[in-house]
């Protein structure tokens, strides 16, 4: 099960390694444009490119503050730790599919099966958290038996 949690791990650090990155490129192709609107434009026009540019400036902003926050997480795990009970960075398997519990990004497919990258804030997450194996849950009307804790 290590294996798994050391490729889940490295699978997410990618994610958002590659979502910072792009994120910031953004910001940089958001900043080359005002700079060339400013070169090539005069009067109202070049004021609202300026503004335009700035709201894609900020949007981006607000991004890579997220993105940041998803590294703070990932930053916290160690796909070598056990867990006797789920918490962030514990590998979770259910009857209903198996949940890694540390950062959103949904379905990712390993070696043919499918795994869940929730984050402990989500409604699965927190019912999931604090549990241990034998112990089950009710979550949107399905059963939830947690078959092992890693």
């Amino acid at each position: 099960m290590n294996i798994i949690k050391e490729r889940l791990f490295a699978y997410c650090q990618d994610y958002v390694t590659e979502r910072v990155d792009y994120i910031k490129k953004a910001m940089e192709a958001a900043q080359a444009a005002a700079n060339e609107e400013g070169k090539s434009s005069a009067g109202d026009k070049y004021e609202t490119g300026r503004a335009m540019m700035q709201i894609e400036r900020d949007k981006n902003a607000v991004q890579l503050a997220e993105a940041m926050k998803l590294q703070q997480v990932m930053s916290q795990l160690s796909p070598q730790l056990e867990f006797d009970k789920s918490g962030l960075g514990a590998l979770i398997e259910t009857n209903q599919g198996t949940f890694y519990l540390s950062i959103s990004i949904g379905k990712i497919c390993l070696e043919g099966k499918d795994y869940f990258a929730i984050s402990p804030g989500s409604p699965i997450g927190i019912r999931l958290s604090n549990l241990k194996k034998g112990d089950s849950i009710n979550f949107n009307n399905k059963i939830y038996e947690i078959l092992k804790v890693s």
